[in-house]
């Protein structure tokens, strides 16, 4: 399968998560706080190289693959390489992505998709923040939580795997999956025709 053809494939999975993700902020009233960064702020984030795929093929697309990577590699701090911790002068108080729209999967799940606790409970993964700020709003949720009304983390790790069983199951620290993400399709265009937008650029 080509890489654009998987790259469609994991832009499908990641919009009908959103559409679940959405729905199910609606019905239960809870939100991210505003200006907040705080879940990215961390630095032991894994994710599957699958996950990044998109990003690493925009990055490919528009011949930034070569920087991102020397940035990433140069990165210490173990934070992903598209967090930025402190913007001057903006609301962001904690820091904001960078590559929103093309952010991994775990990004997208986390806060508001459900993991099974060890009775198989459906349990919400979601931040202090909002277990704090939002308390009585996630309490009254447990019903809808167990319902299965929630987004469910294996449920899209699976539909993951489903489109690349190998890619879908590498999992790696942050930035490594997404250095393994650009590898993979710097790789697949190393013997054969660059996408049409390349090609029209050079």
């Amino acid at each position: 399968m080509s890489i654009a053809i998987r790259v469609r494939q994991v832009q499908k999975v990641f919009g009908q998560l959103e559409e679940e993700t959405k729905a199910f902020q609606k019905v239960s009233g809870l939100a991210c706080l505003s200006g907040c960064g705080h879940c990215c702020n961390k630095a032991d984030i894994e994710a599957a190289v699958l996950e990044f795929l998109p990003y690493a093929f925009h990055l490919f697309l528009e011949g930034q693959h070569e920087l991102a990577k020397q940035q990433i590699q140069a990165n210490t701090t173990g934070l992903c390489h598209g967090f930025k911790p402190i913007i001057a002068n903006s609301p962001y108080l904690k820091g904001r992505c960078t590559i929103y729209e093309d952010r991994g999967l775990i990004c997208r799940l986390f806060g508001f998709a459900t993991i099974r606790d060890k009775n198989g409970d459906r349990q919400l993964s979601t931040c202090k923040w909002i277990k704090g700020s939002q308390a009585d709003t996630l309490l009254a949720s447990q019903a809808l939580i167990q319902k299965g009304r929630a987004p469910h983390y294996m449920s899209y790790y699976q539909k993951l795997a489903q489109i690349d069983f190998r890619l879908g199951q590498e999992y790696l620290p942050i930035n490594k999956a997404i250095l393994r993400a650009i590898e993979e399709v710097e790789n697949y265009y190393q013997y054969r025709p660059f996408p049409y937008r390349l090609r029209k650029s050079a």
